[in-house]
Formats: C-alpha cells, sequence, structure tokens
C-alpha cells in the first residue's frame, strides 16, 4: 500500500477523512456537503467521496433542505441514530447501571441491579451483573449485536490497559488488586469476540461526559469531581471533542492527605481527604454525634437514603446534622483550593450522586472555602459548578469510550485482539480480590 512522507498509508488517511467527517457532523451538524469543506479543511472532492461512502455504510443521513443564497437549494447531513449501538456501564458504589444508546447516544434501554450488601464488591457477583444487565437491555430494545460498537466500563480505581490480556482494575477501596476484568467479561461470552470492551476510571468517563456533552462543554481544562461514597477527580486538558478524545487524566484526589494522623480511610491510611467528605464517612461521623447512620438493626440502609436523611435533617434545622455537613464543605473547598493551586482550570464541576445531592446546599460554602484556600490568581478566573447529566453520567461517559473509538477508526469496528488466558482469572470470579 502507498506510504507517504509522513508514514500514513492512503488507507490512514481514508479513515482519518471520515473520522473527521463524522466528528463534525456529530458535534456540529446538520451540514450541508459545502459547509463540511471549510470546517474539515477537506476538498470538495474529497468530501464528496467520504460522504459518498458514509452514506452507503448507512452512517449518515439527510436531515432537510435549506435554501442557499441564489443557488440550489443544499441538502443537510447528520449522523443516522440508528445505525450503530453502544453500551455504557456504571460500576457504582451502590449498584451497577447498565444502559444501552443508539449512536447519538439517546437511551434505549436500561438495567441496574443494587450491590448487596452494601459495599460488596465482590468480583464475581459484579461480572454476573454486567453480563446479566447487557442481556436484559439489548432483549428490551428488541437489538443484536450486529451494531454494536462495544462495551464502555468506568469502574472505581486506578485501571491498566496496557496490561496483558485486557485492561487490569487496581482498585485499594473496593479490595480489588490486579482484577483482570476485560478477561473475565470476555469469559463470560456475553457478546462476540469482535465487540470490544473499554474500561477506565469513573471518575474519567464522568468527565468526558460533562465535557462532551454538560456542563464543561466549550471549557479547555477543567477538573470533573466524583462525589459519592468516596471521592475522586478527572483532569481534562483538553476538553474539545473533535480531537476524538478528550484527554482526562484520572486523579486519585479523595486521597490527598488533609490532615496527619486524622481519621482512618477505607483505603487504609490516614487522614485522607475521602475520610472527611465521601458520604460514606459522613454518615459514620453523623452517627458518632448522635444522629442518624448508616445502619440500623435491621441491616445496612441504602446509603442514598441515609445521605437523603442527613440533608433533611440539616434543612430542618437539626444542630448536628448542619455541622457535619458544614464541615464537609470547608474540607471539600480546602480539596478543591489544591486543585486550583495544581492545575488552575477554568471550571470545576462537581457530579456524581453524593455531590448532586448534597451540591445546593453545600455549594456556595464550598465556593467559599475554595477561594479563601486558594491563590487569589488561579481562584479568580475558575467556576466552581454542578455538573449538568444527572446521576447517569458516568454510564453515558462510559459509551463515550466506544463512540471516540469509532471516531478514531473513522466508523469502521475493528475486532479485538485475542488474548491466552492467563492463570487466575477463572479463580478470580469467586474471589474478592
Amino acid at each position: 500500500m502507498t506510504t507517504g512522507r509522513s508514514g500514513r498509508t492512503v488507507r490512514d488517511l481514508r479513515r482519518g477523512n471520515r473520522g473527521a467527517v463524522l466528528q463534525k457532523l456529530y458535534f456540529g451538524g446538520p451540514m450541508s456537503r459545502q459547509e463540511l469543506g471549510p470546517a474539515t479543511g477537506l476538498s470538495s472532492g474529497s468530501v464528496s467521496n467520504v460522504v459518498g461512502e458514509l452514506i452507503a455504510d448507512g452512517l449518515l443521513e439527510e436531515a432537510g433542505v435549506v435554501d442557499s443564497d441564489g443557488g440550489r437549494p443544499r441538502t443537510l447531513l447528520r449522523v443516522s441514530p440508528g445505525s450503530a449501538h453502544l453500551i455504557g456501564v456504571d460500576v457504582g458504589e451502590t449498584r451497577v447501571r447498565v444502559e444501552l444508546f443508539d449512536l447519538t447516544l439517546t437511551e434505549l434501554a436500561r438495567a441496574e441491579t443494587p450491590l448487596l450488601p452494601r459495599g460488596c464488591y465482590d468480583v464475581g457477583p459484579i461480572v454476573d451483573h454486567i453480563r446479566s444487565g447487557i442481556g436484559a437491555v439489548l432483549a428490551q430494545a428488541g437489538v443484536g449485536t450486529d451494531r454494536l460498537l462495544g462495551v464502555g466500563v468506568g469502574v472505581p480505581g486506578i485501571v491498566d490497559r496496557e496490561a496483558p490480556g485486557g485492561a487490569v482494575v487496581h482498585g485499594q477501596t473496593i479490595g480489588w488488586d490486579a482484577v483482570p476484568l476485560e478477561a473475565l467479561l470476555r469469559a463470560t461470552g456475553a457478546l462476540p469476540q469482535e465487540v470490544p470492551y473499554l474500561i477506565d476510571n469513573g471518575a474519567r468517563t464522568l468527565g468526558q461526559a460533562e465535557m462532551w456533552f454538560g456542563a464543561g462543554r466549550g471549557a479547555r481544562d477543567a477538573v470533573v469531581v466524583l462525589f459519592g461514597s468516596g471521592v475522586g477527580a478527572s483532569l481534562i486538558t483538553d476538553g474539545s471533542p473533535e480531537g476524538g478524545s478528550t484527554e482526562g487524566t484520572p486523579l486519585e484526589w479523595g486521597h490527598l492527605t488533609v490532615s496527619v494522623r486524622g481519621r482512618r480511610c477505607r483505603c487504609g491510611a490516614r487522614g485522607c481527604l475521602e475520610a472527611y467528605t465521601g458520604a460514606e464517612s459522613l454518615l459514620a461521623r453523623w452517627a458518632e454525634r448522635g444522629g442518624g447512620g448508616p445502619a440500623d438493626a435491621a441491616g445496612p440502609a441504602d446509603e442514598e437514603e441515609a445521605l437523603a436523611a442527613l440533608l433533611a435533617s440539616a434543612l430542618a434545622g437539626d444542630p448536628v446534622a448542619r455541622d457535619v455537613l458544614d464541615e464537609m464543605a470547608e474540607y471539600l473547598g480546602a480539596g478543591l483550593s489544591d486543585l486550583i493551586n495544581l492545575f488552575r482550570p477554568e471550571r470545576i464541576l462537581i457530579g456524581g450522586w453524593a455531590g448532586l445531592l448534597l451540591g445546593p446546599y453545600v455549594l456556595p460554602a464550598v465556593r467559599a472555602h475554595a477561594r479563601r484556600h486558594a491563590l487569589r490568581h488561579p481562584a479568580a478566573r475558575v467556576s466552581i459548578d454542578l455538573g449538568s447529566l444527572g446521576p447517569d453520567a458516568v454510564t453515558v461517559g462510559a459509551a463515550t469510550l466506544p463512540l471516540s473509538a469509532f471516531f478514531t477508526t473513522g466508523g469502521r469496528r475493528t475486532a479485538p485482539p485475542a488474548a491466552p488466558e492467563q492463570p487466575g482469572w477463572r479463580t478470580a470470579l469467586t474471589r474478592r480480590g
């Protein structure tokens, strides 16, 4: 195959041209062929060829006609929503959520399974929840796997995507020690070999969703905070989705030390930010001070319901509940000030189920504490707000992982490489970590 001076083949160029047209129409469409040329930098001949291929592949469709100045009406084009499907999975702190989307990320079906008992992260059951959830959403929507671009999975912890045999998850706070999650999911046989599993940190998938479709849209650099049972963050250094992927770096920000020899964190260390701001810690401190708590005589309570009860008590004027949330706001603001000083983002967005629940109550205080602790210049240019995509943001962000790969390949699905089974993959299904 012919190779140019840059080392790119004709196939590479064609794939890049297809990806450029798809991305421009996806994020900026509908557009006419005449508009696509200047928008993508491609010649009119290249646009014509690429559009013809994409229409033939069923990826583009006509979206109406607009009048032109003195010329023939121009046909608008858009990405065809039903031409492909995506699945997003959120391995959350209280449940596993699986959602099926069309190509434009309109939800088609969902399945949710609570983690019982609360906080149980045994690997085998979670893999089973994902497998059964995938089957459930495909059945609900009545679709097969022939148009499924992939399954994106957002998880707690550090994800090694370069590990032999597929992505491996290091989730210290949930008891996962080098769990070969991609291999375990592949071993379930839930999907054909050609459908990839793409696994990443949940805070990063949240960040990508908010930057592409939510409150971060238009910002070039931001920090997106995932606030749930624990806390995490993702640093976004290039918020433009038209590059094919958002450059997001997961930050283990929840394990920043804020109090030497302080409260014990669930990671095992003392004085972590998460030990003062995470929902699990808030409920424990509320109970310690004579308020409600995360458990009762009947067994584990739903953490989301318990946190809602804490908030309701604070709103009703209960001094203990208010003191717990006021203290949390101060620690959270101080933690945000570190992010402001280190990275100088344009925006900080707070998401996650606990962040969205408590945000309207604590956000004014969080902003004030963050600015009090941060340097004046970076603090003056940052805005601190809630994410806009709601509790499904991690799932939507997970679905953007195969969507990003779709752009990179120019709209062609490529099979993941087959990996040999390694010792321990089967037994990992029945152990924690």
